[in-house]
């Protein structure tokens, strides 16, 4: 059995024997994602398991070890956990636990310290909880994320929004169940394979990449006419994650309508952004408002790429760039209201609304004030400005039933069977952009 080591502040430690002996568990928000994120862990050295587990035995673990009031997403996460490690199979003094810490003001700062504190509740102190964070917030011995691992897992997320995209307007329609997944599953590992060969891995490389991605799940054979298109939207984890939504992807494509879900891209980029908006708002270095800038143009300019990629194809709608999500939130909100997704929610049920997908889905975690504000809050405004926009709000929280959440998208879906799908919903009145922002600067 490895050696526990603590740091000065009685921090339990991964240490690099424990990275010979341990297998490091990490929840599950994207599939295709994190997928590669694993694989690519795995290439560093690590034994990773992803948790794709999904029943109740989780929100009861989460219930029995984090405060009812603390955000669902957490709640979540850590009852998955603990769920693994208690029934997983696994020997609990052979396993690490991996989580995100990004340092800012909202969950995933502080997720690592709830789990921590779920731990010892539970006995299992003696599991080590390794952080994933950019900011130096914590180190360990047996873990780091080098230089060459960070290029790769930033190319693997926006390889995976470009996938994702693909995916998602082939599968409704594919002739072969199951045909866009496998295709999935192919490029995930032909990407992975590339970067441990230096491939794909520079804007030439992953230019071709895109359009050979484009053209093979463009060649899935399809039929049928085009569907309803609902767009799904909300905290990072809730929008994202089966576990957190019950599956919201899947019960979509089961009512026969076409699920379209934001990347993210965008996210990343508005991260970054938010750094830059900072010094603009409340003063600072120039040299970190000048670093951000950088690479936040970088950024950008690979999801450009990736758009024409899609644009080129001749066959998928694209998204529109960072820039243009930010345009059109000018006179809703404020560059300060950054907290949780901030105005980019709403960013992106405006882009939803003025591509043609006036059908919306708000996911709403219980406990995320930030996401009440800028998701449920906003609805109102913009049914105002855009009659014809069909959106509904459904809370996410462990007395939420499932039934009643899949009831209230199902009356949605009525809704949006009775308006035209053809064209944008058009606002009564164009929004004046030049009026005094609501919540402008607000931090909340």
């Amino acid at each position: 059995m490895a050696k526990l080591v603590y740091d000065n502040t009685g921090r339990l430690l991964f240490t690099r024997e424990m990275k010979e002996e341990y297998t490091l568990l990490m929840p599950q928000m994207l599939p295709v994602h994190f997928g590669m994120m694993k694989k690519l862990l795995e290439c560093e050295g690590y034994k990773v398991d992803m948790l794709t587990t999904n029943h109740r035995c989780i929100v009861d673990e989460g219930l029995k070890y984090v405060h009812n009031d603390t955000c669902y997403p957490a709640l979540l996460v850590i009852g998955q956990l603990i769920d693994a490690v208690k029934h997983g199979g696994y020997d609990p003094h052979k396993v690490g636990l991996l989580i995100t810490q990004t340092g800012g003001g909202c969950r995933a700062s502080n997720y690592i310290h709830l789990l921590r504190k779920a731990l010892e509740k539970a006995d299992m102190a003696y599991i080590p909880v390794v952080s994933v964070n950019l900011s130096g917030l914590e180190k360990n011995p047996g873990f780091s994320l080098t230089l060459p691992f960070v290029r790769k897992a930033v190319y693997a997320m926006m390889y995976g929004d470009l996938i994702v995209n693909a995916a998602n307007q082939v599968r409704p329609y594919e002739v072969e169940p199951g045909a866009a997944d496998a295709m999935t599953e192919r490029w995930s590992q032909k990407l992975v394979d590339g970067f441990q060969a230096g491939k794909g891995m520079s804007r030439r490389q992953m230019r071709a990449n895109f359009d050979q991605i484009c053209s093979d799940f463009a060649a899935i054979p399809v039929a049928g006419e085009p569907k309803i298109r609902v767009g799904v939207v909300g905290e990072i984890y809730v929008k994202f994650a089966p576990l957190g939504n019950n599956n919201l992807e899947k019960f979509l494509l089961s009512e026969g309508v076409e699920p379209v879900v934001p990347g993210l891209t965008d996210f990343i980029i508005f991260k970054i952004y938010n750094r830059v908006a900072d010094v603009e708002l409340y003063g600072g270095k120039w040299i970190k408002k000048f670093g951000c800038s950088l690479f936040m143009k970088y950024i950008e300019a690979c999801q450009r790429d990736m758009i024409e990629a899609l644009e080129h194809s001749g066959r998928f709608r694209a998204p529109g760039t960072f820039q243009e999500l930010h345009s059109l939130v000018q006179g809703y909100l404020g560059d300060g209201n950054k907290m949780g997704e901030g105005w980019l929610l709403t960013a992106e049920m405006l882009e939803l609304i003025h591509s043609g997908t006036n059908n919306i889905v708000c996911t709403q975690p219980f406990g995320c004030l930030p996401n009440h504000i800028v998701g449920k809050g906003m609805i109102r405004k913009l049914k105002d400005d855009y009659p014809y926009s069909n959106i509904v709000a459904i809370d996410y929280d462990p007395g939420a039933t499932r039934i009643n959440q899949e009831n209230r998208i199902k009356l949605m879906l009525a809704n949006a069977r009775g308006l035209t799908q053809s064209q944008p919903a058009r606002p009564r009145e164009e929004p004046q952009t030049d009026r005094e922002p609501q919540l402008a600067h607000a931090n909340i």
